[in-house]
């Protein structure tokens, strides 16, 4: 998983697209768990704090870079 130091190097649209990314990779986890092929459940809570810690960034990089206009 991406620590937030290296997220918060990224741009916004680097950012965005690293949020997809997460979002894709935790929907096939689900859909593993529901087919009951996820054998690791952990990367559940994983991918789920990293989706909420990009989306985090993401929004303070927005709020950073509307005070700076």
């Amino acid at each position: 998983m991406t620590k937030s130091t290296e997220l918060r190097q990224k741009d916004v649209a680097g950012l965005k697209t690293e949020v997809k990314e997460l979002q894709k990779a935790h929907f096939g986890l689900r859909m593993q768990k529901a087919t009951q092929q996820l054998t690791n459940t952990s990367t559940l809570r994983s991918t789920r704090r990293s989706i909420a810690r990009a989306k985090t960034i993401l929004a303070e990089t927005i709020v950073k870079q509307g005070a700076k206009k």
